[in-house]
């Protein structure tokens, strides 16, 4: 029987501190469920009936992304940080050794904010692929 290890790649207290504005869907974002994390944006937490649920939900969602997400020397919070306060300015792309899209958003305000929208979707598996690519050739 194979047995699946966890690395932590995600931190249960980042996911807390976002739930406390989770109505706008921060939290599943960061632990890579842009769906609902859409869903929570535009229904403001399910009306805050999501929200209130999401309290108890937040050690599995968290167990769920360590198991799911590859660790690595790129961090998952960090960059996660870097993308809400700084993602216009491009500095997690720049964190994460994406040096040419990282200027192209500081110029463009993150590609007039897509590309900003489009990590939020994206960023966990963009740093997963990093780790892999990064196993794979060393």
């Amino acid at each position: 029987m194979t047995q699946l290890t966890a690395s932590n790649t995600h931190s249960m207290w980042v996911g807390y501190l976002l739930w406390i504005v989770g109505f706008t869907g921060s939290h599943r974002f960061y632990y890579g469920k842009p769906v609902t994390g859409t869903i929570w944006f535009f229904t403001l937490g399910l009306l805050g009936i999501g929200w209130l649920i999401d309290l108890f939900l937040i050690p599995g969602m968290d167990r769920q992304a360590d198991l799911r997400f590859r660790a690595g020397p790129t961090n998952y919070t960090l960059a996660w940080i870097l993308l809400t306060f700084l993602g216009v300015f491009g500095v997690h792309r720049m964190y994460m050794g994406k040096w040419i899209t990282g200027i192209l958003y500081l110029l463009t305000g993150g590609l007039l904010f897509l590309g900003v929208l489009y990590d939020f979707w994206t960023l966990n598996d963009q740093i997963s692929l990093k780790h892999a690519r990064r196993g794979i050739f060393s």
